[in-house]
């Protein structure tokens, strides 16, 4: 963990597009409410195959006309260089200065994954394009990626990312500290030094949430999934639970060094207010 005591704490707060009136006007609220708590940047997801690409840039530039660093996330599976070279000027053109460069997901019923196969590749071709204007953040898993064949693989992998060109990452979710000290450790072994900051997903509601981890790898430890499964329906319990649980996990990330927390708001604004509250940041 040496490596990451070295850096800034930073924290940030991750949105996804909305899609009706009702979710723009909540995400407007979230954002300002949130924006008190001065954050570094927001961040905005984009769908598989760039499903919710348009969403994602209008919700970008909103946020920046509002005064606010954002950072939109940019798939490059299912995209081509062209595509991604235009974007990359809008994205400009709006003063965008923060990226977060991700292979994405395939798209339903696509079977080529397209100019690009991996993330390095989109990191790479983004400072081939326009050099060092953005600051590049990619993806870490603790864990390992679930489509890794080995853990070997996806440090290797990781590292890859960081030679391309990225500025620091962020990681999938994760219930299990050790998890991330020991994939930093291993980092550092390979001579990676860059942010690595966790990632932070509060628990709200034990379905939803067994249905991302179940899709995207991350672990939530027996302890902890049979406390919520015992809960059932009660879900004021699984929210004082959950706060209890992930409290605890930014304290103990804080304290052995992190670099700062990338906080999932899932565009709510309770859950992330309450932990940031209990963490005195």
């Amino acid at each position: 963990m040496e490596s990451q005591k070295a850096f800034e704490k930073t924290f940030s707060f991750e949105f996804f597009p909305p899609k009706t009136e009702k979710g723009i006007e909540n995400l407007r609220n979230t954002r300002e409410e949130l924006g008190k708590l001065n954050p570094k940047f927001f961040s905005v997801t984009f769908g598989a195959g760039g499903s919710t690409q348009e969403g994602t840039y209008e919700t970008v530039t909103e946020i920046k006309k509002a005064g606010f660093d954002a950072a939109p996330h940019l798939s490059c599976i299912g995209s081509s260089r062209e595509s991604i070279s235009e974007l990359l000027k809008r994205y400009i053109d709006a003063d965008i200065k923060h990226i977060v460069a991700l292979r994405g997901d395939m798209p339903s019923g696509m079977r080529e994954a397209g100019e690009f196969r991996y993330a390095n590749e989109l990191v790479e071709f983004i400072r081939s394009e326009t050099g060092e204007h953005f600051h590049i953040e990619v993806a870490a898993y603790p864990e390992f990626h679930p489509q890794a064949n080995t853990a070997q693989q996806d440090l290797d992998n990781f590292a890859q990312k960081v030679k391309a060109g990225a500025n620091s990452a962020i990681t999938q979710y994760f219930y299990n500290p050790d998890a991330y000290f020991h994939f930093v450790d291993d980092c550092e072994r390979r001579g990676v030094d860059i942010p690595i900051v966790p990632g932070i997903m509060p628990i709200t509601n034990y379905t939803q949430l067994a249905r991302f981890s179940d899709a995207c790898g991350a672990e939530i430890p027996r302890w902890i999934r049979s406390r919520l499964q015992g809960y059932a329906d009660d879900v004021e319990s699984i929210k004082a639970f959950g706060m209890d649980v992930v409290t605890d996990l930014c304290e103990r990330l804080l304290t052995a060094g992190a670099p700062g927390l990338h906080f999932y708001s899932m565009n709510q604004v309770e859950p992330t207010f309450t932990l940031w509250k209990r963490l005195g940041l």
